[in-house]
């Protein structure tokens, strides 16, 4: 075998790739720093990837909040219920679409394309959603951005690759369209569900923007708007006794990155049991037009 020769192209690609990595990585250890540091060696600028002074009282002011525990409830239920809807809707819709001989399947690819490129607005869109009676309720932030037209056609694309073959033997068996996507498509289709399904969760984990249109009630709040609040005014209770002395603008500061980390930390958890879905996901559902 002709061995492999290291080229100065190659040097290029390791080195944009650290810098890569640096930048991507390197705000994650700053805030982890900070957050875990004194609030003396914070003032004086004097941490950069490693606390100093370690304390977790940061930490503890976060995680008393009840605002917290309650936006992490909404926020999970909110994601595990809009992955599973979003994932039936976009698989399903995406599984019809997928067969040519659909009626008007030309006609509801264009309808569906067309809505990557416009949209009504967002007061059009909030009528409607104030219309179906759904504002300032759980499931205003489920079905007004339930499917992604990006999303729908990547898993049709996917759908269409299967071989044919599989389903004229299913058919051949007695089983019928929705058989034939139960029972021998879903299963084979695991690496994009996973994919795709990391996409929705992750997307209704960071909303913040639907709430904030939608939600009156405060218990409804996810946790996104939560950590918006305490990161952009420092909405934060520093009335009780935590220690923390009298130099508050260093402790908003320990307290943002402490909170950006526990809303940051659970999907970032949840990533490596989907990793080996994720790029056969992602290629799967490209190659094919």
């Amino acid at each position: 075998m002709r061995k492999r020769t290291f080229s100065l192209f190659d040097a290029m690609c390791i080195a944009v790739m650290l810098l890569l990595i640096v930048a991507t990585v390197y705000p994650f250890i700053y805030m982890i720093a900070v957050s875990f540091s004194e609030d003396v060696y914070v003032l004086k600028g004097q941490v950069s990837i490693w606390p100093k002074g370690f304390n977790v009282r940061m930490y503890e002011i976060v995680l008393t909040d009840p605002r917290i525990w309650s936006g992490y409830r909404n926020t999970v239920l909110y994601t595990v219920v809009g992955t599973a809807v979003s994932l039936s809707f976009t698989a399903m819709a995406a599984y019809a679409l997928s067969k040519k001989n659909l009626l008007f399947h030309k006609q509801f690819t264009i309808l569906i394309v067309v809505t990557m490129f416009f949209g009504g607005g967002m007061i059009p869109t909030f009528l409607v959603v104030k219309s179906l009676g759904l504002v300032d309720t759980f499931w205003a932030m489920i079905f007004p951005g339930a499917i992604s037209t990006w999303y729908l056609i990547m898993m049709r694309t996917f759908f269409a690759g299967l071989p044919q073959e599989m389903e004229e033997a299913g058919k051949l068996d007695g089983l019928n369209e929705i058989g034939l996507f139960l029972r021998l498509v879903l299963p084979l289709s695991k690496a994009v569900l996973a994919t795709i399904g990391l996409f929705y969760a992750v997307g209704i984990w960071n909303n913040f923007y639907t709430p904030l249109i939608y939600l009156r009630n405060p218990d409804l709040v996810p946790l996104q708007v939560i950590l918006r609040n305490i990161v952009l005014s420092g909405q934060m209770d520093l009335n009780g006794n935590h220690g923390l002395g009298k130099d508050r603008q260093i402790i908003e500061e320990s307290l943002k990155y402490a909170t950006i980390l526990v809303g940051t930390l659970p999907i970032l958890v949840v990533y490596p049991f989907l990793q080996k879905y994720f790029v056969k996901g992602v290629t799967i559902g490209s190659l094919k037009g």
